[in-house]
């Protein structure tokens, strides 16, 4: 029996393989240059299903009469839809015009003359965001006006046991490979 999700990804990887310029392969489009790890896609699709969960009972409510229920439920339901598509799109993103750190609630955009010393340095960091904390690997910003004024506070960008990178230390190898050689090439 032919299982064409299998032919498929052999040719996405003989694609791969070849030198052909891709319409993605835009320098001055925003991409992230690493997959989302196993948690956050997880922690994404369990806020997903709770806010269908929310919007079928704001439904059922509004079936039954109490409008404004209702409506403050599927309020909440819009709520949760955008925390969860904040959560996927959190990370590191880079482009010909810099580097971009998505958070929940915030983001920052630096360009790249801003950016001085990257670095991948052992130290404690938080297990997945929260308090606990491991010994594992960081990926640390020093920007560049920062060691004039006396202040190397280094910024971490990405950790070894974040949401994209717990139990995946060749993915978190790569990704500050090629976040460290944005820069390089950036910076000439």
């Amino acid at each position: 029996m032919p299982l064409p999700f299998l032919t498929a990804d052999r040719e996405t990887d003989a694609l791969a393989a070849q030198t052909v310029t891709l319409p993605h392969a835009d320098r001055d489009r925003w991409r992230r240059p690493y997959r989302p790890g196993p948690w956050r896609v997880a922690g994404g699709a369990l806020l997903l299903l709770l806010a269908s969960y929310m919007l079928f009972s704001a439904l059922i409510i509004a079936l039954a009469g109490a409008l404004p229920s209702a409506g403050l439920c599927a309020v909440a339901a819009a709520l949760v839809i955008v925390f969860a598509l904040r959560l996927l799109r959190a990370g590191v993103w880079v482009s010909a015009h810099g580097l971009r750190q998505a958070g929940l609630v915030r983001t920052t955009t630096l360009r790249w003359h801003d950016v001085g010393t990257l670095n991948t340095v052992q130290r404690p960091v938080n297990w997945l965001g929260m308090p606990r904390t491991v010994q594992g690997q960081a990926l640390t910003l020093i920007r560049a006006g920062d060691g004039d004024a006396g202040v190397l506070e280094p910024q971490t960008l990405l950790t070894s046991h974040n949401a994209d990178f717990l139990a995946r230390p060749e993915a978190f190898d790569r990704a500050a490979d090629v976040i460290e050689s944005w820069a390089a090439e950036s910076r000439r």
